[in-house]
């Protein structure tokens, strides 16, 4: 099944949107002080940021990979 242009465009646009914005994110939120104890151990904040941001570029790869495949026929 062909996906047409414009659908297979905007999945490979969201799919490059989440993997550029989230290692971003995730920079920042390394460098927050909730990210680590006294100690330097990491916290839960920053554990469940990392399950978040790394879902969410699995899921933004594979959007990509869709777009293209769609572009591709």
């Amino acid at each position: 099944m062909e996906l047409p242009v414009f659908p297979a465009l905007v999945l490979i646009i969201a799919g490059v949107w989440s993997l550029v914005v989230w290692p971003q994110f995730l920079r920042r939120v390394m460098k927050d002080p909730r990210a680590r104890d006294a100690t330097g151990k990491a916290t839960r904040f920053l554990t469940v940021h990392v399950v978040l941001v790394s879902i969410s570029m699995v899921l933004g790869a594979a959007t990509a990979v869709i777009g293209i495949l769609g572009l591709a026929g």
